[in-house]
């Protein structure tokens, strides 16, 4: 446990970690024993090759004095610049796209670079002189920590469930990114450059009214940060679904007046791994860093579908 002199009230970041086994430790390790499985020419097989990778798993504690009003990330950047360089942790703060510091805190997804203190900081539950912690919920103890208190106040952090883990706080988003990537994540239109009556190019060929705007517009505040996804039971309970952030993204271009590709869209999505394993639970919109209603808009989608079924 570090301990870091400030100013403030005292908090502690609890944060679960992961450090892989590298692949060269684990060839030597397999190698040392005349029992080590070898190679096959043809390769691992695709449920050997999913497996998740093995490595050192702990929690580790570390208590600093700070002010409700800093948030999470800033604290995690003294820790990583004046306590300990090991711990690793993703974030693009000012680099054009936001979204990627997603995590868990206290087990709800969030932006560590939205979630202040004051609102984390819980104090620890009480424990009886046995050495147990109590089971009824005590609003003395367990109530969020007051930024200008003394009191310790706890935040437990986890890398963004439902994804594998690279190490400590950073989850693997790549599957994610190919769910939207396997879905065209752009607008499909037929070539065809509209001309006017003296045969140049018409710019206003894609002139939408502010309703058509409106339609899609708050879909297109998407920061792919995963939240959704890390709070959908299914998703992140393992079932195969292709997931809210994938379906966000279809409903942008399906929405939109100049996409000619709107029957294919539904198509597409109208599988087995797509809409229908959304169980509508609407966890995904509770925690949407940036306001979008994402059950709904799943469920305008499950509409839709059924619309070009009838």
């Amino acid at each position: 446990m570090a301990q870091l002199a400030s100013s403030g009230t005292t908090v502690t970041l609890r944060v679960h970690r992961f450090s892989p086994r590298l692949a060269r430790e684990r060839d030597r390790a397999r190698g040392s024993s005349p029992f080590a499985r070898k190679a096959s020419p043809f390769g691992d097989s695709p449920a050997r090759a999913a497996r998740r990778p093995r490595g050192r798993q702990w929690t580790q504690d570390y208590t600093l004095d700070v002010c409700g009003d800093e948030t999470i990330l800033d604290c995690l950047l003294t820790i990583k610049r004046t306590v300990d360089p090991t711990l690793m942790f993703r974030y693009s703060c000012g680099h054009g796209m936001c979204g990627s510091d997603a995590a868990a805190v206290n087990g709800t997804p969030t932006l560590l670079c939205k979630a202040k203190i004051a609102d984390w900081a819980r104090r620890p539950r009480a424990v009886d002189a046995e050495g147990f912690r109590r089971t009824v919920t005590d609003a003395a103890t367990d109530d969020v920590a007051s930024a200008d208190g003394d009191g310790l106040g706890v935040i437990e952090l986890a890398p963004l469930p439902g994804f594998a883990v690279d190490r400590d706080l950073i989850a693997d988003i790549e599957p994610m990114l190919e769910q939207i990537r396997r879905l065209k994540p752009y607008l499909i239109a037929d070539g065809t450059l509209a001309t006017t009556k003296d045969g140049k190019v018409d710019v206003l060929e894609y002139l939408q009214s502010p309703e058509q705007l409106a339609r899609y517009e708050t879909l297109t505040t998407c920061i792919v940060c995963g939240a959704c996804e890390g709070a959908c039971p299914v998703y992140a309970g393992g079932e195969a679904f292709v997931g809210p952030a994938a379906l966000i993204n279809q409903a942008r271009f399906i929405d939109d007046s100049r996409d000619e590709a709107t029957l294919e869209r539904l198509e597409a999505i109208d599988t087995a791994d797509g809409i229908q394993a959304c169980q509508s639970v609407r966890a995904c919109s509770r925690e949407c860093p940036v306001g979008i209603d994402v059950g709904e808009e799943i469920w305008q989608l499950i509409a839709q579908v059924r619309e070009r079924e009838a």
